[in-house]
């Protein structure tokens, strides 16, 4: 086993590893990522991203959760990720299960299409056909994919809701077999969200692109806010576009460090 380099980023605080193992072999296991992932004796991250090579587009993106499971969309991963990507060029693309997704440069920020929500209940997905503007949980939340499963709360205050109570039980109701990201926001105004985010295999996070996006389209169509709106989250602002190609999603990204997974605790992985 050679020791393998690594990025640590953050996009609002919600933390990334980034593998570039572009001319070789993959490297993550779901043992290496839970090990990779535990902020005490790995590096710490809320989820993982390896850059690999495409045919078929600028290069592919695969992430992983803190738990070892597989992730299949990460909107501020790919943020982050694109931020190193795009060096001499306007705009990158890149393949993830959740399809083709481009990112380009906004001045100092950068900005992702996510794509189109998914709002049919096979595509969320869900156990069984229903509603999904309507769930029947009590709450009466939304479900919205968006390469990964979102369950989305509008509450009077976000602030005021027990997170690590109520996330851990619906990342895991029996409707949705895939489990679930949960979001809880609040409505500031017309085009003014507060939301706070459990991800599905990761936990509290500082913030999440895709439930971002998700919460977004959700109070659209709730018709709580129009297509475009600011969204305040744990760790900082985003900003939600639902334009006809897709939903872009813009804000910063940092490079925090650059680092060696050493050959020694690989081994003990």
């Amino acid at each position: 086993m050679h020791p393998i380099s690594f990025i640590k980023m953050h996009g609002l605080g919600n933390d990334f590893v980034v593998l570039d193992t572009r001319g070789r072999e993959a490297v993550t296991t779901p043992a290496l990522a839970k090990a990779l992932g535990d902020r005490n004796r790995g590096v710490g991250f809320d989820q993982l991203a390896e850059i690999r090579d495409c045919d078929h587009a600028d290069y592919a993106l695969e992430f992983w959760n803190t738990d070892g499971s597989r992730a299949g969309a990460c909107g501020n991963a790919s943020r982050c990720v694109a931020s190193l990507m795009l060096d001499g060029r306007d705009r990158v693309t890149f393949a993830t299960e959740r399809g083709l997704l481009h990112a380009e440069r906004a001045g100092d920020l950068i900005r992702v299409n996510m794509g189109a929500p998914q709002l049919e209940w096979a595509e969320v997905p869900l156990v069984r056909e229903m509603d999904t503007a309507h769930l029947p949980i009590d709450g009466d939340p939304m479900a919205v994919g968006m390469g990964n499963p979102h369950c989305i709360f509008f509450v009077k205050d976000a602030e005021a809701v027990d997170l690590t109570g109520l996330g851990p039980k619906m990342e895991h109701h029996p409707l949705f077999p895939q489990r679930t990201n949960v979001e809880f926001a609040s409505v500031l105004g017309p085009d003014h969200l507060r939301m706070r985010v459990w991800e599905r295999g990761a936990g509290v996070t500082l913030a999440c692109g895709s439930g971002t996006c998700a919460t977004a389209v959700a109070a659209h169509l709730r018709g709580l806010t129009g297509r475009s709106v600011t969204v305040d989250v744990d760790g900082g602002r985003l900003q939600i576009d639902w334009q006809d190609d897709g939903v872009w999603m813009t804000g910063p990204v940092a490079r925090v460090f650059d680092g060696t997974l050493s050959r020694e605790w690989l081994e003990a992985v």
